[in-house]
């Protein structure tokens, strides 16, 4: 696939938790690995414009491109995904709608748990990942910033993001929900990337459980993580089968493309509380076969702290009026970009009327102020100018029209 020089177009093409479960979710998952991959690709065959966001949520690839198609065939091309599947739970949205789904993102309405700031972390690391591999246009620069200084407005002036929520937050909460005397059960947290973080953070502060154990496939991690929280003990990746056997509830954010839990880490009399935060599922699903096994994923956590997202969708009007201002913002500029070739074609064809000018009259006038004539001159093309800009800038003006009609008045012959 290569892309010519047709007319582009603003994409927003992905699958999340509205139209597509976990499980789902997880084939359209891509690792950063394969995001490096995609990104290069998309380099090599032309794309101008495209970063990707994938969470536990949502996998969105976000580019200019003549047809969506081309974003969705990368997609499925790094993912396990596939296209035919893809148009059944997709969201594919273009121009303006793709701006707008760009400032829900990231201001956190579109969050599974609504108001989840996590989302702003993830979309800078996206950007950042971009940014080096040199898919980051000026429009797309531009665009992400203005839906990062909103998103830090609405976390700043409203109150979507009031009291604690998020997935590893509601992981404890579930616990503390279902499971009976939970502070005194023996806890094993697999994988400490940030969720898995939050997770024994929450775990410390809200069940005051002194029998967590923490398992990551680098140990060194742990280790460090530990130091710091030492109501939390460390194992090997090595005894994770025997620590699973020792636990009572066991939580798993390892962030793996495949799992990292499996039936044969279990044994079938054992009776366990999993919680498997990953994107994709690192628990495989077959582990429920097991009587005694409960296994909760991300969509089922997210429909807990109802009564704190009661408060937040109080929050929604204001969040969209900031987004607002930020879009108007972003359509001014992007306006203006448009203006800039008419107004500098027209500057140069009046600069070379004004030097055509001048350097006539000095060979016809005797001691020609040709100083006084400059500033005279320069003052005409700064109000001609101005007028012109105007004139775009009417609601009704055509640009492309415009810059026509000036080069037929101003051009050479």
């Amino acid at each position: 696939m290569k892309l010519d020089h047709q007319q582009r177009n603003l994409y927003n093409i992905g699958v999340s938790y509205k139209k597509a479960d976990a499980h789902t979710r997880g084939r359209y998952s891509l690792s950063k690995e394969n995001q490096i991959k995609l990104l290069k690709e998309a380099k090599e065959i032309g794309f101008e414009g495209i970063f990707i966001l994938s969470t536990c949520n949502r996998t969105e690839i976000t580019g200019f491109a003549e047809h969506p198609y081309q974003l969705i065939q990368l997609l499925c091309k790094y993912s396990d995904g596939n296209v035919e599947e893809f148009a059944r739970i997709s969201n594919v949205y273009k121009g303006n709608e793709a701006v707008n789904q760009l400032f829900r993102i990231g201001t956190g309405l579109e969050s599974q748990i609504l108001g989840d700031y996590e989302i702003v972390g993830q979309l800078k690391l996206a950007f950042k990942l971009a940014k080096k591999y040199h898919t980051i246009n000026a429009h797309l620069e531009r665009l992400i910033n203005l839906v990062l200084q909103a998103s830090k407005k609405v976390k700043n002036t409203t109150q979507l993001s009031s009291g604690t929520t998020s997935v590893s937050y509601a992981a404890v909460q579930y616990i503390i929900q279902n499971i009976p005397s939970y502070n005194s059960k023996n806890i094993l947290v697999f994988g400490l990337g940030k969720m898995g973080k939050h997770t024994c953070k929450n775990l410390a502060e809200y069940t005051k459980n002194k029998a967590v154990c923490l398992i990551n496939r680098t140990e060194e991690k742990a280790i460090s993580f530990v130091k710091e929280h030492t109501s939390i003990r460390n194992s090997s990746i090595e005894n994770l089968t025997q620590e699973i056997a020792n636990s009572d509830i066991l939580i798993v954010s390892t962030g793996s493309d495949t799992p990292t839990v499996t039936k044969e880490h279990l044994s079938s009399d054992k009776e366990i509380l999993i919680l498997d935060l990953s994107m994709p599922e690192n628990v495989d699903t077959s582990v429920s076969e097991f009587e005694n096994v409960s296994l909760v994923n991300v969509d089922e956590l997210s429909k807990i702290t109802l009564e704190t997202l009661s408060t937040r969708q109080k929050e929604v009007p204001k969040a969209e009026e900031i987004i607002e201002v930020h879009k108007e913002e972003f359509n001014d500029w992007l306006n203006n970009r448009k203006l800039v070739p008419a107004i500098n074609a027209l500057k140069e064809s009046l600069e070379a009327i004004q030097k055509d000018e001048i350097n006539f009259q000095k060979k016809k006038i005797k001691n020609f102020d040709e100083n006084h004539a400059e500033i005279l001159t320069n003052r005409f093309i700064q109000k001609i100018t101005t007028q012109f800009v105007k004139h775009l800038k009417e609601e009704e003006t055509s640009v492309n029209d415009s810059i026509q009609i000036m080069s037929k008045v101003f051009g050479k012959s």
